[in-house]
């Protein structure tokens, strides 16, 4: 799962499984009773100097390989965590009894571990690591290993994040702690997947719908994240402007948008919902399972098929005609203000440049540069959208002859409907 959506970031459990017998081992809570060691040491002192010292020897130095692989996957050293500790004292009073909850959920972990391998008799074991980590990921892979940021995983609605940022408020506010072993299945359904994550948004969410639905089954309890919710009370609207978007590579409506949207992560629910049907209308259901988990996320073709035989949508899609109405609904930059794009004769006095759109835009922008690189790239600064959000002005430093280049990306710049700008590059020679 592409950087682990935070909203299923999860409780996971490392397993041994040897070719006669599976043998199921407690979860790796260690750094958890290591961190907390160190943050009652660090809380005596207010030399930052020492705090470092004492989180590096308690917590660091007798980490497990999976906090020793966290921290280099995100680059977290003990000053990051003497600073944040100094930063959120009120999140971190907060947080510590739900990471200490973990161990409580051990057995039932271990019992859907169990029920899960019976219905996926080719499931292959993961080790798992339960850390503390610096504020910047719930969860992540790398090898062999699936690494939990249980400060992000274990937090809900009920966690004073007033401290922290508006995107971990978000977050948090649509996690629930009840939820807690089914995000372990969904997480530990990710480990069996096979292959990268999925070029177009149809297959990124079924894959994440793929694993939110087995949990379900294992679990045999109802997922009532805040996605689901949402989803269900308004299904109908959803699965038409799904379709429109779903052999599109934009995931940012649907996907790992807990920062910016009042309902992030609806993707989640629409795969849900596709291999729920799928599951249904398949006769042989373990089969159905192993399906899901095997699919090739990066095989449109598959996906496709897929999507067909779950009848989810009552006839075959018609990929073109839903890719033509998609570029047909973004919208486009119709010029620039000076005309300069194209151009080998543009005045080097030009300080200022706006973008016009097609329609109002909503929040957010995005710039990458273009095939020149850094050295190529003429903006200054930002002044931002105008009054009817049809317009976007830049600042800009030229030199003398020199020629620049840049990309207006789709990235963050879209229509207040949603829908993403068709990208727009400028190329242009000051004379």
């Amino acid at each position: 799962m592409k950087n682990l959506s935070l909203l299923t970031l999860a409780i996971l459990l490392p397993l041994s499984v040897c070719a006669q017998q599976s043998k199921i081992e407690l979860v790796n809570t260690a750094d958890i009773d290591r961190f907390w060691q160190a943050y009652d040491s660090v809380a005596v002192t207010t030399d930052s100097l020492r705090q470092v010292e004492i989180i590096q020897r308690l917590y660091v130095n007798k980490g497990t390989p999976g906090l020793q692989a966290f921290m280099k996957a995100r680059n977290y050293d003990a000053g990051l965590w003497a600073q944040l500790i100094r930063k959120y004292p009120k999140f971190w009073q907060s947080i510590r009894p739900n990471t200490l909850r973990v161990k409580k959920e051990v057995g039932a972990i271990n019992k859907s571990i169990t029920a899960l391998k019976k219905l996926y008799t080719e499931m292959r074991p993961a080790a798992m690591y339960f850390t503390i980590g610096g504020l910047r990921s719930g969860g992540t892979t790398t090898g062999d290993m699936v690494l939990i940021g249980a400060e992000i995983a274990t937090a809900d609605r009920y966690t004073d994040a007033s401290e922290l940022s508006d995107w971990l408020i978000n977050v948090f506010s649509n996690q629930q702690s009840n939820n807690l072993v089914s995000l372990n299945i969904h997480e530990y359904i990710h480990t069996q997947q096979k292959g990268d994550d999925g070029l177009l948004l149809l297959a990124q969410s079924i894959k994440e719908g793929s694993a939110d639905f087995i949990a379900e089954l294992v679990t045999g309890q109802k997922n009532n994240n805040a996605y689901m919710l949402y989803g269900r009370a308004h299904e109908q609207e959803l699965k038409d402007k799904f379709k429109v978007e779903m052999f599109s590579g934009t995931m940012g409506n649907w996907l790992y948008n807990g920062s910016s949207s009042p309902h992030p992560d609806l993707g989640y629910f629409i795969g849900y919902r596709i291999c729920r049907s799928y599951y249904q209308h398949h006769l042989n259901k373990r089969q159905a399972i192993k399906t899901m988990i095997e699919l090739n996320w990066e095989d449109e073709k598959q996906i496709t098929s897929f999507l067909d035989e779950s009848k989810y949508y009552s006839n075959p899609v018609n990929k073109q005609e839903l890719i033509d109405i998609f570029e047909k609904m973004r919208p486009f930059v119709t010029s620039l203000s000076p005309a300069i794009n194209g151009f080998n004769n543009v005045s080097p006095a030009i300080n200022e440049l706006t973008i016009n759109f097609s329609e109002p835009m909503a929040e957010g922008y995005s710039i990458s540069l273009g095939d020149g690189g850094k050295e190529h790239f003429p903006l200054s600064g930002v002044t931002g959208f105008s009054a009817d959000r049809k317009s976007f002005k830049l600042k800009m430093t030229l030199q003398p002859g020199k020629t620049y280049d840049f990309i207006i990306t789709d990235r963050s710049f879209k229509s207040q409907a949603g829908y993403p700008l068709k990208n727009y590059t400028v190329h242009f020679t000051v004379k």
